[in-house]
């Protein structure tokens, strides 16, 4: 039986926001929503793995937690980025609890001073041993794609981090690069301003930096490990 915690952010969910939100209404039922095929995730995941990277299949929530748990060693130093795939699978609950990890997410979010604050987020936040995020679209070619607003997500994945693992459900797979960039500017800023504006009490966000990684750099084998989730999960 898995031990993976409840999700205490069910309020900001795609299922709950775009419930609650007008602006977003229209995602709701979308395609980005379902989960893929067993024949397109598996193209997929052979895809990933002849690029080079890493991947571990998870059937679900509680399997993804497990597996995720067991891919991270004791006394490591980890960080994550927001990541509601990781609060769906309970991870972040998880963290807030007693873990056998140094957990510098936590010790940025303790800091109260702005300044040192952010400088945490770029020095210690990014250079971590592990790194745990999710992406915005997985191309059936084995290309990643995100964004984010400070960079400090980008910068984390594309070099900081001594290891990255992205966990990732399979509703965001998508044909190639050109509707990766779909999925992320049509499907996920819009649930992202959703979050700010429920959250954040402020009109919305934007993407400043996109990043396509088109595979896994033969300079550090190993690095970006995939938790591939056959569930529908995350925005």
């Amino acid at each position: 039986m898995s031990t993976r915690p409840a999700n205490t952010h069910v309020n900001i969910t795609f299922e709950a926001l775009v419930n609650v939100d007008e602006q977003i209404a229209h995602l709701k039922d979308g395609a980005y929503s379902k989960a893929a095929s067993p024949e397109r995730f598996e193209t997929t995941r052979a895809a990933l793995e002849a690029k080079g990277f890493k991947v571990t299949v998870a059937e679900d929530k509680d399997d993804a937690f497990e597996k995720l748990r067991s891919l991270i060693p004791a006394g490591v130093s980890l960080n994550n980025a927001h990541s509601t795939t990781l609060e769906e699978i309970g991870f972040v609950d998880y963290l807030k609890g007693e873990t056998s990890y140094n957990n510098v997410h936590a010790a940025i979010l303790a800091e109260t001073d702005p300044i040192k604050q952010a400088t945490m987020r770029r020095v210690l936040g990014t250079t971590v041993d592990y790194f745990l995020t999710s992406m915005a679209a997985v191309t059936e070619n084995g290309e990643l794609a995100h964004g984010d607003f400070s960079g400090t997500k980008v910068g984390g994945v594309s070099y900081g981090a001594k290891n990255v693992i992205v966990v990732v459900g399979s509703n965001k797979i998508v044909k190639d690069e050109a509707e990766a960039y779909k999925r992320t500017m049509e499907w996920c800023v819009p649930v992202a301003c959703a979050f700010t504006r429920q959250i954040l009490n402020i009109p919305g966000t934007e993407i400043l930096n996109y990043e396509l990684i088109r595979g896994a750099s033969p300079l550090t084998p190993g690095r970006i490990h995939i938790l591939f989730i056959k569930e529908a999960l995350g925005v």
